[in-house]
């Protein structure tokens, strides 16, 4: 893609909560753009994007599939994420590589858990967004109530661009604030025809009043648009389109769409929005890295003379062998050109660069920056690594995957498949961060971590169907963390004999405790680097040091929210002060620091959001006290009652059943992983008895 026409490219994303319709919206935009004949449905199993086969039988979306259509002048690059929370890493890191993203509400449901989560992620990475209020035509649809929620609960700057016309089975078209038309589709047509018209009478009144508060809200935020707001009282429809654009672009407004993806009302005009008020890579602010011999920062342009920079976002493995996504943020990234890993140090080779289509794949000779696709032929990348230019080396910031927060056992029905087995298992963990899986020490067992246990059905489900991996598997259960609560020094002095030749060297440990949430840091002190012989050994001390992170010490949980800190060195002589000895020095000066520093146990905790009729809430907060549960608040809207809690991950094995027998099947519930909090006292004697 030559620079000047980066300006008409749009990399976004399609985010919400589970259910608002994020895979029919982006049937309808392949639809309308021509790329597909006819569009697909969720509950037929035959949309573009849910093309894996656990996706067809479930009816929602596991993987992130990218796509690319054309809509008048601009080329859309879409990629249609999961809205399931045991699959948050998907919409993080595209979130991550994108420009912008389309934010789909129900618009009965509103602002739901995931839509908070999916919100927060867009922020994390400051992405412009529009917001599309879906389903429209169900009954209890209130287009006016998602606004005030979008304002209340996401703090968003959010202002209405539309208003619908007729309310619930009776909707059939969108009033345009901005160029003050009624547009009204024909059903028949599948939404391909419509009217445009003049706004009708019983919502003139309405529309005037919501185009004032448009108009108002705009020139309140735009230097721009003020002079000629307050001059004439009111902004034309390209005064609003360029002010709305830029407001856009600076995260200072939310235009408000609304529409029927199932009923193929409103997509157009949430087409034309993607175009007029999303940015093109061009338009986002120049991406910064690290300079990879200076450690100061450095920024590359989205521009083709730029020296190359590429972020690996996702791996995949299909026909093509292992496909590695990248989003290029400067430079061109060349078929059969060298690019360099700045983590492993080394050089690789791009055999093939293919564009992406769903599960088809184009082959190109090249990206440009602001480009996205994937490469096949690198060998050790990883999600996250970068690709630069070897005379420059620089890293991108990482994507930070979240902690798993269920494992199960899983054993090979033979003995002979248990190399097959872990193979298997190290080709779902290269693609999904957020698998992870370690041969537990004591018991021999494979323990495989994941998101949730609809992660870990899925996973195991691939491993039998895509990699033929015949297995044994043990029930989910909650993966327990460890952390320190005070803050120990210890040294430990390592001295052994192995295969007839002595190793020791001496360490010193220091371990403090770190907010919740702050993840386990490991590093090594100025003055230990200086006192070692070899530059080696620091990372051989670093591995020893994250090794007793992994494997903790009060149950073989894995530790989090602590710092440890080698401190400190002392060689007894050069020889035998190896790599063995440094090694062993700090696995087992971890240990002792670890046990100094008055260890305990963290369990997931769950937010939870409960819809429920009045009548139920009784039983359901009776319910909520027996599994440990706090409650947040209690909300009413229209005649249901919304409940808000925070629920030890521990005590919500089987809860769908349970709250449909407490409710009669009338209540509803959504989670998400919260937080990490202290085990109570009989927990932690439970555990520690196991």
């Amino acid at each position: 893609m030559a620079d000047e026409t980066l300006s008409f490219v749009r990399n976004i994303g399609v985010v919400a909560h589970i259910d608002a319709g994020k895979t029919t919206t982006t049937e309808r935009i392949l639809f309308y753009t021509g790329k597909i004949h006819k569009p697909g449905e969720v509950h037929e199993g035959d949309t573009t994007t849910d093309f894996m086969v656990q996706e067809k039988e479930r009816g929602i979306t596991i993987q992130s599939a990218a796509i690319s259509c054309e809509w008048k002048n601009w080329k859309i690059n879409l990629i249609d994420t999961p809205g399931h929370v045991d699959f948050t890493m998907e919409v993080e890191r595209s979130l991550r590589v994108l420009d912008g993203a389309v934010c789909v509400f129900c618009a009965v449901g509103g602002v739901q858990p995931q839509s908070e989560t999916v919100w927060r992620q867009a922020d994390r990475y400051a992405v412009p967004r529009v917001a599309f209020v879906n389903k429209m035509d169900r009954m209890g649809a209130n287009f006016a109530r998602v606004v005030d929620e979008l304002r209340e609960k996401l703090r968003a700057p959010a202002c209405a661009v539309e208003l619908p016309i007729g309310k619930e089975e009776n909707f059939k078209g969108v009033v345009d604030l901005v160029e003050m038309k009624g547009i009204v589709y024909d059903e028949a047509s599948e939404g391909v025809e419509f009217t445009t018209g003049e706004v009708p009478p019983d919502l003139k009144d309405e529309a005037e009043l919501a185009r004032a508060e448009l108009c108002e809200k705009v020139a309140d935020l735009d230097e721009e648009s003020m002079e000629p707001y307050l001059e004439n009282g009111d902004l034309t429809a390209e005064q609003l389109h360029a002010a709305i654009r830029r407001l856009t672009l600076a995260n200072k407004f939310v235009p408000v769409l609304c529409g029927s993806a199932f009923k193929d009302k409103g997509v157009q005009p949430l087409l034309d929005a993607v175009g007029r008020y999303l940015p093109s890579p061009a338009e986002r602010p120049a991406v910064v890295a690290t300079d990879l011999k200076s450690g100061e920062p450095v920024t590359r342009r989205h521009e083709s003379k730029e020296l190359l920079t590429a972020l690996v976002f996702k791996i995949a493995t299909d026909t093509y062998g292992r496909l590695f996504f990248v989003r290029v943020y400067g430079g061109v990234l060349k078929k059969g050109a060298n690019v360099y890993n700045p983590r492993t140090k080394k050089r690789e080779r791009v055999m093939k660069i293919v564009r992406l289509f769903a599960d088809e794949r184009t082959e190109v000779e090249e990206l440009h920056a602001g480009d996205i696709g994937a490469i096949v032929g690198l060998k050790e990348a990883t999600t996250g690594d970068t690709l630069c230019a070897e005379m420059k080396p620089c890293h991108l910031e990482r994507i930070t995957a979240p902690q798993p927060v269920m494992f199960l056992a899983i054993e090979p029905k033979s003995g002979a498949d248990k190399d097959k087995l872990v193979d298997s298992m190290r080709e779902l963990a290269a693609e999904d961060p957020t698998c992870q899986f370690r041969e537990d020490e004591e018991t021999g067992q494979t323990i495989l971590s994941g998101m949730g246990e609809l992660h870990l059905e899925i996973l195991v489900d691939r491993l039998k169907r895509e990699f033929k991996c015949a297995a044994n598997v043990g029930k989910p259960m909650v993966s327990y963390v460890e952390t320190v609560t005070r803050p120990a020094r210890k040294e430990f002095t390592f001295d052994r004999e192995l295969g007839g030749k002595r190793h020791a060297a001496t360490l010193a440990i220091e371990i403090k405790p770190l907010e919740r949430g702050s993840g386990p840091k490991v590093s090594v002190s100025r003055e230990v680097k200086m006192a070692l012989p070899d530059p080696k050994l620091e990372a051989v001390i670093e591995q020893g040091l994250l090794d007793g992170v992994a494997t903790g010490v009060l149950a073989r949980y894995p530790m989090t929210d602590l710092e440890v800190t080698a401190a400190g060195a002392t060689l007894v002589d050069p020889e035998i002060s190896d790599e063995i000895a440094f090694r062993g020095a700090a696995v087992m000066g971890f240990r002792e620091a670890a046990e100094a520093a008055c260890p305990e146990f963290l369990e997931p905790i769950m937010k939870l959001e409960i819809t429920a009729p009045p009548e139920s809430v009784g039983e359901v907060l009776g319910d909520l006290n027996v599994r440990r549960g706090s409650v947040l608040d209690m909300v009413q809207r229209d005649d249901v009652q919304i409940v808000h809690a925070r629920v030890p991950m521990a005590k919500m094995f089987g809860y769908s059943t349970a709250i449909r027998s407490l409710t009669k099947g009338r209540a509803s519930y959504s989670m998400e992983p919260d937080s990490f909090a202290l085990v109570p006292k009989s927990v932690r004697e439970e555990l520690l008895a196991r």
